[in-house]
């Protein structure tokens, strides 16, 4: 008896240490890992204490809402972006950051939703006939409800217990980024550069994924997804600028290739998807780096 428990008791610490946030899938400890979850903790840290501080302006709450909600997109697109990330830079490693950043779009998404419950004095009937008749909220909550489900099911245990369909269910990521985006679009009323340039990110993730598996990681495949994504998301601003203001197209095109006031969100699209293959090309010379040191 004693023996059994004293078995239980050494294997319990190992599976804690295991599980601990900055150790990789073996249990060893992870410097990547930890370093990505110091940079996961920090938009949220910096938004606590400026709030505690008075630095998030005359409405601080209103603030902390456009930040949390902010965040969660962004760290939904970086979730999408491990694999890309994985098979392009030819980076193993960046899959054990997947399940980490999910979480943490998740966690900043339901910090969104509360915060905005406390903007609105924790009146929990007021907050649900909200949601029920403001379209881009009922649109936000079910995003918000999905992320929430998708982190609760991202346990081993949950992978291991739903078999096949975890991947089903786990595809709906790519649904709830849409709504995350067409949230952002209508919240953001007149200016909406910063929810079409997110948008145009989405647009080169999801062109990668489309791209025939044998083409994915053809460095001459990368500049095409980056003008194309480009160009896609000059059509995304056009039909929401037609649609929401009834602007003619042909200005908003126009005003894409007006550089005067400073690159619009398709331009700056098309520049970071251009950047990917800068940096392929940068890693594949530090990798050389050494073998033609060793040779000389």
């Amino acid at each position: 008896m004693s023996a059994t428990v004293g078995t239980v008791t050494r294997k319990r610490p190992r599976a804690a240490r295991k599980r601990a946030l900055w150790r990789d899938p073996a249990g060893r400890f992870s410097w990547l890992k930890l370093i990505t979850l110091l940079l996961v903790l920090a938009p949220g840290l910096d938004a606590a204490i400026l709030f505690a501080l008075g630095g998030l302006g005359s409405r601080p709450l209103t603030e902390a809402i456009h930040r949390t909600g902010d965040w969660t997109i962004r760290f939904m697109l970086i979730a999408l972006a491990v694999t890309p990330a994985r098979v392009v830079l030819d980076w193993p490693r960046a899959v054990y950051l997947r399940r980490m950043l999910g979480v943490t779009a998740a966690c900043y998404a339901g910090a969104h939703f509360l915060l905005y419950c406390a903007d609105q004095k924790w009146a929990l009937l007021t907050v649900a006939s909200e949601v029920v008749l403001r379209i881009y909220l009922t649109i936000g909550f079910i995003a918000l409800v999905g992320l929430q489900l998708l982190a609760i099911t991202s346990t081993d245990s949950a992978i291991r217990r739903m078999g096949k369909s975890w991947n089903t269910l786990h595809r709906l990521i790519y649904l709830l980024a849409v709504l995350a985006l067409v949230h952002f679009f209508m919240q953001s009323k007149a200016d909406v550069s910063d929810a079409v340039f997110v948008a145009g990110l989405y647009v080169w993730l999801m062109l990668w994924r489309l791209t025939p598996r044998r083409l994915a990681a053809r460095l001459w495949v990368l500049p095409l997804l980056a003008v194309a994504a480009g160009a896609l998301t000059v059509g995304i601003e056009a039909l929401w600028y037609a649609l929401a203001t009834r602007v003619d197209v042909s200005r908003v095109i126009a005003a894409n290739l007006d550089f005067y006031y400073g690159p619009r969100p398709a331009v700056m699209v098309a520049i970071v998807g251009l950047i990917v293959p800068a940096v392929v090309i940068g890693r594949r010379l530090i990798r050389r780096l050494p073998r033609r040191l060793t040779a000389r």
